[in-house]
């Protein structure tokens, strides 16, 4: 399976690092540029992480311009508004949203 990437040329130098791109269940693909300072001796400049993916996360997504906020993909409103404490207890931990009654070992 071939990997779509990014390449970034140091036009100074013409020293060039080919970057991977990740796809994310939401939003916008991400450039993995964690080997640019290694290869290139660069870091990025991205003033107050407008452009930055801080982290991968299978628990939450977060897009602050939209106000979306999702953990295990259900939005927190729901969450807060129709889960018990349980419910998204399990959810977080496990993955799945299950009701209660129906968890045996609470």
């Amino acid at each position: 399976m071939n990997q779509e990437t990014v390449t970034i040329t140091d036009n100074r130098t013409g020293k060039s690092i080919e970057c991977p791109i990740k796809k994310g269940i939401h939003g916008p693909s991400v450039i993995d540029s964690h080997n640019l300072y290694k290869k290139l001796g660069l870091f990025t400049f991205d003033p107050g992480f407008i452009t930055t993916a801080s982290c991968e996360s299978q628990i939450t997504f977060i897009d602050g311009e939209k106000g979306i906020l999702l953990y295990r993909g259900y939005p927190i409103e729901q969450l807060v508004q129709q889960s018990s404490y349980p419910e998204v207890c399990y959810l977080l931990l496990y993955g799945d949203k299950v009701v209660y009654e129906n968890i045996n070992h609470w």
